[in-house]
Parts: C-alpha cells; sequence; structure tokens
C-alpha cells in the first residue's frame, strides 16, 4: 500500500467508530502504518468525523514528527509513534472512550473472561493499563507494557479509555468493536448475578480455534504478523 492508500483506508475506517457507537463529536482516533516505511498515518486533531477525509489525514514519521498535512496530528500521536517504534509487528491502532469499557477504566478493572466471545477474540481478559497524561509518549509507554507478552489485542488505560491494536487499521477497529460489545455483555451480566467463569483450558482451545480454523482461508490471522507461538504468547 502506498501512502495515499493507507490515508484513503483510516480516512474510510473512522466512519465505523461512528457507525459502533464507539465515539462522540471529535474524540477518538485510528491510525495506520505505511507498509515498508518509518511513517504513519494518523486522525487530525479536532475535526469532526463528517469531515475527515484522506486529504486531511496527517502523515508523520515513527518519532511523531509531521510530515505531510495541513492540519495539527491528534493529541494522541506521540502515543501511536511509540507503540509503532516498539512493536513492529503492529500496523494499526485505535482509540476510542466508548462508554462500557470506558467504565471499567475508569473503575480500573480488567475486563474478565467469562464469555466465548471474548475468549475467541483476545484469548483472556482486557487488561488494565496505568494512569498517563495526555500528550507525550507516556500513554505509549503504558500501552506496550500492558500488551508485550499479552494475547489481547486490547487495553483500557486507566481513567481514560480504549487502546486497540491491529495486523491493520480495521484490525484494530474490530478490536474495539468487540471490546465494547464485550464490556457491555458482562457489565450486564454482572448485574443479574455473577457470570460463570470459563476455564483457562478452554479459553485457549477457543482462542486457538478462532484464530487459526474460524473463517475463511485466505483471512489474514493477527498471530501471523504479531510472532505469537501456539499458547497464544507473544514470541
Amino acid at each position: 500500500m502506498s501512502v495515499d492508500d493507507v490515508r484513503a483506508d483510516v480516512a474510510k475506517l473512522h466512519e465505523l467508530l461512528v457507525r459502533y457507537g464507539l465515539v462522540i463529536w471529535t474524540g477518538g482516533n485510528i491510525s495506520g502504518r505505511v507498509p515498508g516505511e518509518d511513517l504513519f498515518v494518523i486522525k487530525p486533531s479536532g475535526v469532526e468525523y463528517d469531515d475527515l477525509t484522506a486529504a486531511n489525514m496527517i502523515l508523520c514519521d515513527l518519532d511523531g514528527t509531521v510530515v505531510e498535512g495541513q492540519h495539527a496530528p491528534s493529541s494522541d500521536t506521540a502515543a501511536h509513534a511509540y507503540v509503532y517504534r516498539n512493536m513492529a509487528n503492529v500496523n494499526g491502532i485505535v482509540h476510542t472512550h466508548s462508554t462500557y469499557a470506558t467504565a471499567w477504566a475508569a473503575r480500573g478493572e480488567a475486563i474478565p473472561c467469562v464469555i466465548t466471545g471474548q475468549a475467541d477474540e483476545f484469548g483472556g481478559e482486557i487488561p488494565v493499563g496505568p494512569f498517563a497524561i495526555i500528550g507525550d509518549d507516556s500513554i505509549g509507554r503504558g500501552i506496550v507494557a500492558t500488551l508485550d507478552g499479552h494475547r489481547s489485542r486490547a487495553v483500557l488505560m486507566q481513567n481514560h479509555g480504549v487502546f486497540t491494536i491491529g495486523s491493520s487499521p480495521r484490525d484494530a477497529v474490530k478490536a474495539a468493536v468487540i471490546t465494547e460489545d464485550v464490556a457491555r455483555t458482562v457489565h450486564i451480566a454482572r448485574q443479574l448475578g455473577t457470570p460463570l467463569p470459563i476455564t483457562a483450558e478452554a479459553i485457549d482451545a477457543l482462542f486457538f480455534r478462532y484464530q487459526n480454523i474460524y473463517g475463511q482461508p485466505q483471512d489474514a490471522r493477527f498471530d501471523q504478523h504479531y510472532g505469537q507461538d501456539p499458547s497464544g504468547a507473544l514470541a
């Protein structure tokens, strides 16, 4: 993919954040790595979703410095840059303040793995990352520290919101959509009583099946790019 391809892809994917109710006003962002280059594309800061186009996406280097673009980049640019520098197989990052997942983040509580869909997608709990101030690479450091060695592609940054990673920007969007669905479902289950646990062995089996067997043979699996061994840990 060229820079223009990534610009177009990232701009269009923002529509999915609106469609699935993961963002309001101008909050949230998506970025995508430019294949074969030390560059990534990210949403401009403070621009409404209806006004996002390929042309106003911002091109940055892996230090977070703007290379090309007429607008200021997202306030989370330094965090995205840190993740790309330190997780070479991550090619897409999404940030949202989706309601239910952010409520878990506000409590500093990981989402326990009590539904099969969460086991499929994340291979266990969705963890909590440390509190960090917006604007520098502190959030990025927290993301990497939390997800390095973890099967989850989502992290709840304490008192802040959701960050997800993926083999592509679309893969990271999928993780963000499913994170909110899981957060809502598990919250409702807790209002009804104590959710029944899933054994570690069953979680492993569900994760392996979904990541390696489910879907069509040509589907790209994140573990192929992310360096996961058969147990699901990062290699």
